[in-house]
């Protein structure tokens, strides 16, 4: 019996970091070929698919045509455009968090995909850790009771680039890390997020242009409430790692903690600037990918949805509009 064939899969842009771990996912897993990268940017194109070690395409139906699937790892602005283009090529989409810049483009990516017959999914790697999946059998057997508060932050240093530019990120920090705790919050409680209230500024880089810190308090459907410290408050030049991801969870009848980073050795070496973290447990990247992967072949929604990025995507907006009108906003 022949084997099937190789499935292919192409990165569409290197502008996100992530490309690089999700390009290297790719290439560990069996019946698994990175068929291509198409970037807009040609310079940076070349450079990563020689670091990937595929082919460059800078036409994107040729890229297109090259695939069976994507990942779009483009600034966040770009999202809507090439999933579009994708499901109108018949292709299945990875998209990069956040999967929108609005709630508009969020459901219009949606809608597009689901007429295409394409799937559509958003990068939350963290739902896929091990401790993700603990903390919610935690709470749907009873054994936190019902959930109370919640304490979660997901701070890290200031990205630059595109992602401070608000016509290619959307936003600031709000944007680029409330999204990951959000759907946390949603996959371990199977609450849903009914309000929010934020507080956010520049404090830490004056001339940024976007907000670098902040405070989100938001309601739950189950009457209970949590908060989130999304801020790139961690210095540049000296913090080991790109931040964390964290949660505290109370309950009636119990707490429990959730870090998203705590797997890893801190390194230490005069031959580097600074300390770095390296992690030696779950893959979160590895495993989303692998499950993107699965999903396409055996035609069923991957772990986190197109609609899971839209719930997250509708937090980002309803803290922007506190923000605007300095009350409390129903999601």
């Amino acid at each position: 019996m022949n084997a099937a064939p190789d499935l292919k899969i192409a990165i569409l842009s290197a502008a996100h970091l992530h490309a690089d771990s999700y390009a290297a996912a790719l290439r560990d897993l069996a019946g698994v070929t990175l068929s291509v990268l198409w970037d807009e940017d040609v310079t940076r194109g070349q450079e990563k698919a020689a670091e990937y070690d595929t082919g460059f395409e800078p036409d994107l139906d040729a890229a297109l045509n090259e695939c069976d699937a994507v990942i779009i790892c483009s600034e966040n602005i770009r999202h809507r455009e090439l999933t579009e283009r994708a499901a109108a090529a018949g292709k299945h989409a990875l998209c990069e968090k956040p999967l929108a810049t609005t709630v508009e483009d969020a459901r219009a990516m949606i809608e597009t995909c689901a007429k295409a017959g394409a799937l559509l999914g958003t990068a939350f790697p963290v739902r896929h850790s091990g401790s993700a999946f603990q903390m919610r059998d935690a709470i749907s057997s009873g054994a936190l009771g019902s959930v109370l508060m919640i304490r979660g932050a997901n701070r890290g240093t200031n990205p630059g680039g595109w992602f401070v530019d608000p016509d290619l990120s959307g936003g600031g920090a709000v944007t680029d890390h409330t999204v990951h705790i959000a759907d946390l919050i949603r996959f371990v409680t199977g609450e849903e997020i009914t309000s929010v209230y934020a507080e956010a500024d520049t404090h830490f880089y004056p001339d940024l242009g976007v907000e670098d810190c902040g405070l989100l308090m938001m309601g739950l459907s189950g009457g209970g409430f949590a908060s989130l410290d999304p801020s790139w408050s961690r210095p540049n030049q000296a913090y080991p790692a790109w931040g964390d991801v964290r949660m505290q969870l109370t309950g009636t009848g119990g707490v429990a903690t959730f870090d998203y980073t705590a797997q890893h050795v801190t390194l230490y070496a005069n031959a580097r600037v600074r300390a770095a973290q390296l992690p030696w447990g779950d893959d979160g990247d590895q495993l989303m990918v692998a499950d993107f992967v699965a999903a396409v072949r055996e035609n069923r929604p991957p772990l986190a949805s197109g609609e899971d990025g839209l719930r997250a995507v509708e937090v980002v907006a309803a803290a922007y509009e506190s923000l605007r009108t300095g009350r409390s906003v129903e999601v």
